[in-house]
């Protein structure tokens, strides 16, 4: 999954959310690069995902996360004019998945909302999250606060939403993109990593199992 041949196939003025950079000099930068160099490189992803020697968990998690953010913010802007009120009245993954919005302050209990409303605020959401430098510091030697990971499993679950809306309802687009292969690498590196450090229950996973056949043959590649 190298970035040029992403730079290729999406438009990075579509996409849906300024992206967060990592500051040069830092661990998290070094981190970073280290991940992208084994994909860059075509290590098979089973492996690019494994915690390197020496590294602390919290961080090589952190840098993935605000890395899938990224991305996914990237894969959904390319399709989001097609993501509309009209088209997607509600955010969903197929006929037996409908996803609700909860959060602190304005959706105490869990809300129906179209597609688009939905994004909007998870991504708004994720931002203020991965922002937070209580809840992802990025000072050295800044320990990580005990809700880190259950946080983190929140906003990777939420993320995955995103590729099942996707891949159920906007596929066609993507295909005719010709983005399709590149997108499935996303999803893929994606899904061995929440597999790996045990990010995101087995049965969230399974509008993506259960879906059409190009989504079933998408998972089995990946098992």
């Amino acid at each position: 999954m190298s970035n040029p041949f992403l730079k290729q196939v999406f438009n990075k003025d579509k996409t849906f959310r300024p992206k967060r950079k990592f500051e040069p000099g830092t661990q998290r930068f070094e981190l970073h690069k280290k991940a992208q160099a084994s994909l860059n490189a075509g290590l098979d992803l089973r492996l690019a995902v494994q915690l390197p020697p020496g590294e602390d968990l919290h961080d090589w998690v952190a840098v993935h996360v605000v890395d899938f953010f990224n991305r996914v913010n990237l894969i959904y802007g390319t399709i989001s004019d097609g993501c509309t009120e009209q088209s997607c009245p509600v955010m969903s993954g197929g006929p037996k998945y409908e996803y609700r919005w909860q959060d602190e302050h304005k959706f105490r209990k869990p809300t129906a909302l179209s597609a688009p409303r939905y994004m909007d605020l998870l991504m708004d959401w994720i931002e203020a999250q991965i922002n937070n430098e209580d809840l992802f510091p990025t000072n050295v030697g800044t320990p990580f606060p005990k809700n880190f990971l259950p946080t983190v499993r929140k906003i990777l679950s939420r993320l995955f939403r995103v590729f099942v809306h996707v891949y159920i309802h906007h596929f066609d687009r993507i295909a005719q993109m010709g983005s399709e292969a590149h997108v499935n690498t996303c999803y893929k590196h994606f899904y061995y990593f929440v597999r790996e450090f045990s990010l995101i229950d087995t049965k969230e996973l399974e509008p993506l199992t259960t879906g059409a056949p190009c989504h079933a043959r998408l998972i089995s590649s990946c098992v």
